[in-house]
């Protein structure tokens, strides 16, 4: 499964953006989507993840709890990122993955992290005045 991760941008402190992850074939039904980050100079970091069942269940991490919603649109292959009152600390490449048969948790948001194989190219989000 390719996954394409857009919608990046610079944008000020307390501003929004939201990404998008586009599958290119119809995963969302059973495969649990999760978006990670990497800032510069620091390692890749999961962010949040949505389950592939229509459980609706979600993962956040903490740093970005209660301001990044995550959803998805089954007809349109899609996972989005709404990311609210961001913080210059929020600037990163963020990149999307997904294995089959992962679960949407912290734990398995790890294993997704470490398994080896390109992590495509990513989006830039800077937040900055």
């Amino acid at each position: 499964v390719h996954l394409q991760a857009s919608g990046g941008g610079l944008v000020q402190p307390g501003g929004s953006l939201r990404l998008s992850c586009a599958a290119t074939e119809s995963t969302l039904g059973y495969f649990a989507i999760g978006w990670f980050r990497q800032a510069p100079g620091k390692e890749r970091e999961p962010v949040s993840c949505i389950s592939g069942d229509d459980d609706g269940k979600t993962y956040y991490a903490d740093f970005v709890k209660g301001r990044f919603t995550i959803s998805k649109d089954n007809a349109k292959n899609t996972v989005y990122l709404q990311m609210n009152s961001l913080k210059p600390e929020n600037t990163a490449v963020y990149y999307c993955r997904t294995r089959p048969a992962l679960p949407c948790t912290a734990q398995a948001m790890g294993v997704l992290q470490r398994i080896s194989g390109s992590w495509g190219p990513g989006t830039l989000v800077t937040v900055s005045s």
